[in-house]
Parts: structure tokens; C-alpha cells; sequence
């Protein structure tokens, strides 16, 4: 039995490990997909204290080093449930294991939202259709793409395309951007990227593979561009259904907790992009992170 589970491997759910190890505690990290979480598909990180600048990936690497150094086990395997037993230990199910644990954090973070079109053309997703401009930009090397969104991700996306790609289209539903001045600014000053306000991008159109967009423009008529990759950043959605047995999750699906990270149930906790907050930054999953493991720690003593 580990003292603690923690539910997720992003910046989150590696500082709580951290955090419980410096504590004495031990510890299992379980990930469903890639170490990391979102911060690690991000091309820069610069708004870090004390980083000036460094790129997600290595921002994780360099934690995950941290973590194993001191003793953290990790396993990729994806959490489907917790049950909390009348010993007052939780047993957490994954898809190939059973773990015990005295104490759980969940950290499981947020996937990418995904964009409804007229037609669901969800087939199409990984082929031409993407939600990670880091991972699958490359391929369109020297060719023209879209970028579909308004915030940082998707500034971050466009600046990151535009480096190696022949063009950038940019489709915003409205006339201004709503992220950082200095992501803005390095924007205007491509000249490879066309920003496209007031549109709103309606289908995907292909067979095998996308061949075009259709979007309505400000005036409401229906356009189409051929192209043959779009990257969409219109934000994130938690995944925490596995979880409601345990935790009260809010209307938008994220696990109901203030600063302390506590949920309702004795011994879990919550920490990063998944709990009820209002600013979802790598600085603040950081501290949830924290937070979480150190009152995990103060829970495991009063046991």
C-alpha cells in the first residue's frame, strides 16, 4: 500500500509527488497518456518565476527527473475509479491494475476541447484535423495552415507554424485576441500570418483526409478555404466523470474544491487544472500541487 496515489502526471501531479517524497511519504504517479500534461506540448514557457524562458517539454522532463530521483514510482496506466473502503483506505482502479493508497490526489488535468461542426467530423482528427501544433506541425513543413482560436494557445500555435510553414491563417470569433500583449505583438509582426476576425469555422470537409474548412465570415455567409491542415486551441475540458462517486464536480464536469485542495471526502484532494479555480496557469497547478501534498501529509499523520 502506498501512502499516497496521485492521479495524473502533469505539472500538477509531478510537484505534489514531489512534495509528498520531501515529505516521506510514498508515492505512485499514474498517467493515462504522456508525462507532462498540457505544459508539455507548449513551445515556450516564459511566464515560470525564476525561468526566463524554457520549452514545456523540458520544463516536464526536468520535473519528472526530479520526482523519479527521489523515489517517485510512475506507472502509465489511465485511473477509471477510486472507491474509498471502510478501513479508510482508497483503492484505485486503472485500466490493467488495482493500487492502494492511504491518501489520493487527483490531478488529472484537462483535454483539449474539441470543435463541433456542422457534420462531426471527428474521423478526421489526426488527419489534417489537430489539437497540438508541437506535435503534428512538422508535417506541413512549407504548406499552408489554419489556426483556429483567440487565446494563448492558439498564439502560441500560429507563432510557432508560422516559422516553418508557408502561411498561417488565423480564424478568431471576434476582432481581438485575449492573450498575452507580448504573444499579440510578436503576431502582428509576421508577415506570413493572416488573421481572419469575426469567423466562425463550421465544418471539415474531406474524405480521407481534410481538403478544406467552410466558416461564416462577419456578415454570415458561408466561405470555403482549401488547406490541408488546421490546428484548433479553443480551450480545455476536465475529464473527472470516473470520479463523482468521491468528489462533487461542478456544472462544467471540474471537482469542487477551494485553496485547500480538499474535497468532500476525507482524505482526497485535488490539485491543477481539474478543481473549480479561476486562473488555470502552470504557476498556479504548481501550487494546488503543493498544497495538495502537504495536506495529504498532515492527513497521513492525523491517521
Amino acid at each position: 500500500m502506498f501512502d499516497i496515489i496521485v492521479i495524473g502526471g502533469g505539472a500538477a501531479g509531478m510537484t505534489a509527488a514531489l512534495y509528498a517524497r520531501r515529505n516521506g511519504k510514498s508515492v505512485l504517479v499514474l498517467e493515462g497518456e504522456s508525462l507532462g500534461g498540457q505544459i508539455a506540448t507548449s513551445p515556450r514557457l516564459e511566464n515560470f518565476p525564476s525561468i526566463k524562458e524554457i520549452s514545456g517539454e523540458a520544463f516536464a522532463d526536468n520535473l519528472f527527473e526530479q520526482i523519479v530521483d527521489l523515489g517517485a514510482e510512475v506507472e502509465i496506466e489511465k485511473a477509471v475509479s477510486i472507491e474509498k473502503r471502510a478501513d479508510k483506505s482508497f483503492l484505485v482502479r486503472t485500466e490493467y491494475n488495482e493500487y492502494a493508497a492511504k491518501s489520493v490526489i487527483i490531478a488529472a488535468g484537462v483535454k483539449h476541447k474539441h470543435l463541433k461542426t456542422k457534420h462531426d467530423r471527428e474521423d478526421l482528427v489526426g488527419k489534417g484535423v489537430y489539437y497540438c501544433a508541437v506535435c503534428d506541425g512538422p508535417f506541413y513543413k512549407g504548406r499552408e495552415v489554419a489556426v483556429v482560436g483567440d487565446a494563448n494557445s492558439a498564439l502560441q500555435y500560429a507563432l510557432l507554424l508560422s516559422g516553418y510553414c508557408k502561411k498561417v491563417y488565423m480564424y478568431t470569433l471576434f476582432d481581438k485576441f485575449f492573450g498575452d500583449e507580448s504573444l499579440v505583438k510578436a503576431l502582428r509582426a509576421k508577415d506570413n500570418i493572416e488573421v481572419r476576425p469575426n469567423t466562425s469555422v463550421v465544418d471539415f470537409i474531406g474524405e480521407e483526409e481534410l481538403t478544406a474548412i467552410e466558416y461564416t465570415d462577419k456578415d454570415g455567409n458561408l466561405c470555403r478555404q482549401e488547406i490541408p491542415a488546421v490546428f484548433v486551441a479553443i480551450g480545455q475540458v476536465p475529464d473527472n466523470a470516473a470520479f463523482a462517486n468521491v468528489a462533487d464536480l461542478d456544472d462544467a464536469g471540474y471537482i469542487a474544491a477551494d485553496e485547500s485542495c480538499r474535497t468532500k471526502t476525507e482524505g482526497l484532494f485535488v490539485a491543477g487544472d481539474c478543481r473549480t479555480k479561476a486562473v488555470r496557469q502552470v504557476s498556479t497547478a504548481v501550487s494546488d500541487g503543493a498544497i495538495a501534498a502537504t495536506n495529504a501529509s498532515l492527513y497521513l499523520e492525523s491517521l
